[in-house]
């Protein structure tokens, strides 16, 4: 696979086909990226599983903290890893010792590992590497673009506010997230003519 480019049905396919995901190097500090990204996933509906040693006895979004994949005792969809690229194949390692092995391995923003997602394709498994899975979701859902973002997304029909409980279009529902007082009244204005 080209690891340069994904397409938007690989990314899409991913999204809507793992549940369970553990997060290796998850923080509890709310000014880190990973504690955004575990939160935002935690609201539209994945299993997450924080994976730090360092932070083993705290919990994260009320899961508690793992010290490694091995620890988990359940089977995963994806193992999302939040670490530096020299880190990330002893991770992979890791990830290919469970039994039953994962679906996905996914390297966050920054993080990149050839040899390892070689390593991790030749078991079987599906890799993205440089990517985030919230904005990716954000992106394929269309919530991206309530946010003033390009979503590369090209319609002439502009995508629906997202409210609680509805469903997007990764087939997952919304639990949380983008209604603020500016969306609110966008859409009333948009609704009331007067």
């Amino acid at each position: 696979m080209n690891h340069d480019t994904y397409p938007d049905d690989y990314i899409r396919g991913i999204l809507n086909g793992v549940k369970v995901i553990a997060m290796v190097g998850a923080s509890p500090s709310e000014i880190r990226p990973s504690f955004f990204a575990f939160k935002y996933l935690v609201q539209r509906g994945y299993d997450m599983i924080p994976v730090n040693p360092g932070h083993v006895g705290k919990s994260l979004m009320g899961r508690p903290f793992v010290a490694s994949l091995a620890d988990i005792g359940r089977p995963l969809d994806m193992v999302d890893i939040f670490r530096s690229s020299q880190h990330i194949m002893p991770v992979v390692d890791e990830a290919l010792k469970l039994q039953p092995l994962p679906k996905v391995i996914w390297m966050q923003l920054g993080a990149r590992d050839d040899a390892a997602a070689e390593k991790a394709e030749a078991a079987g498994l599906k890799v993205v590497m440089n990517r985030c899975p919230k904005i990716e979701y954000g992106r394929l859902s269309s919530e991206i673009s309530w946010m003033g973002v390009n979503s590369r997304t090209i319609s002439a029909k502009r995508a629906p506010i997202p409210t609680q409980g509805m469903r997007l279009s990764l087939n997952r529902t919304s639990v949380g997230g983008g209604a603020t007082s500016a969306a609110d009244r966008a859409a009333k204005d948009r609704s009331d003519p007067t």
